[in-house]
């Protein structure tokens, strides 16, 4: 095994093919920026100069009047169009926040202050707690525009992804920020909604970002749009009133279960009928692990009584929901893993880092 003359900080490996020295404490820093970068790109649909101005502070929160549960969001800071945007956290986004908060933080738990440089504007911002900075030598150095790009072009090129032609694909920020679109209006997002959220003056923009899905959910989707705009042409494409932001507010109250959380789209019916335990989309809650075993052991019992009675359709179907109550309490235990791996965000614990804590009406589309 080959040595170094010297020690370092960094971890060396040599190639056994080629005999290449390879740095793996860099390419293990390339390939976790790398995955953040997209992560936060596809979940959020933020713009690129948006990712690399996140801090510590974007994370607040905002309390739901009627129940005082509080939702994680992420304050997007003007940019493009000079307007803030809050975006609501999603638990996949709130995964990949919790490892860049671990990634960058000090030894005292706080996330060091960093400077960029807004080349739009030519000017130095001030220091903040950014989320998206890297250490290099001495300083901590923000992370830019362009750094995100070669870090997108590097991880494809390590993936060996090509496309149906067979040449390598070729990715931009801006890509992830129209599959964000897509998938949330194919999911039910009302376009008006969608365009406030993505920050779009005009809706024909936020319909443009729709070509990442196969030819015939394109083609049906548009044909779905096109009928909602000749049956209610000023109503579909507006600021949202009152009451539709109440109904908005509203399904995330609705989605409060029992075990834990509904994780069904924005206004989508349920499509198990209530039948939660073997429903995919239910998100459980650690801890309600007490009451999932209650609920196994009775099928148990049910199980048991079914097969003595000679019910033998009744017995098949409860070993169903056995086998999903059985799933999800391994669910349970791997959320409950997760927990203790990553730190937590800072929402609501981190009250004095959190920037704020909204509890009025939130500004619309956030």
């Amino acid at each position: 095994m080959p040595r170094l003359a010297t020690s370092s900080p960094r971890t060396w490996a040599e190639d056994p093919a080629t005999g290449r020295r390879r740095n793996l404490t860099r390419e293990e820093d390339h390939a976790f920026w790398g995955w953040a970068a997209i992560e936060v790109l596809r979940h959020a649909g933020i713009r690129v100069e948006e990712l690399t101005e996140l801090s510590h502070h974007s994370l607040v929160q905002y309390r739901l009047p009627p129940t005082g549960e509080l939702i994680p969001l992420l304050s997007i800071a003007p940019s493009k169009t000079d307007q803030e945007r809050l975006l609501v956290i999603a638990p996949e986004l709130a995964d990949v926040l919790s490892a860049i908060i671990t990634r960058v933080r000090s030894a005292d738990g706080t996330v060091p202050q960093a400077a960029a440089y807004d080349s739009r504007e030519r000017t130095w911002n001030p220091s903040m707690p950014l989320l998206f900075q890297r250490r290099i030598g001495l300083e901590n150095r923000p992370t830019t525009s362009t750094s995100i790009r070669g870090l997108l072009r590097d991880a494809l090129a390590s993936s060996g992804i090509t496309g149906t032609d067979g040449e390598p694909l070729h990715f931009q920020p801006h890509d992830f920020r129209r599959l964000f679109t897509t998938d949330a209006i194919l999911n039910g997002m009302p376009p008006h909604i969608a365009q406030l959220i993505l920050g779009h003056t005009d809706i024909n923009t936020t319909m443009g970002y729709k070509t990442a899905y196969p030819e015939e959910a394109i083609r049906g989707h548009r044909t779905f749009i096109a009928q909602r705009r000749s049956a209610r042409p000023s109503e579909e494409y507006r600021s949202p009133t009152d009451a539709e932001w109440d109904e908005f507010l509203g399904h995330f109250e609705h989605r409060k279960l029992a075990l834990g959380d509904c994780g069904r789209a924005y206004s989508t019916p349920c499509i198990h009928e209530h039948s939660c335990i073997r429903c995919p989309m239910l998100r459980i809650d650690p801890a309600q692990r007490q009451r999932l075993e209650e609920i196994r052991d009775n099928l148990r019992a049910r199980i048991a009584e079914a097969e003595r009675e000679g019910w033998s359709g009744e017995a098949e179907g409860l070993k169903v929901s056995l086998n999903a109550a059985n799933n999800k309490l391994a669910q349970a235990d791997l959320t409950q893993a997760r927990r203790a791996e990553h730190v937590h965000l800072g929402i609501p614990a981190y009250r004095d880092i959190a920037a704020a804590t909204l509890t009025t009406r939130g500004p619309r589309g956030h």
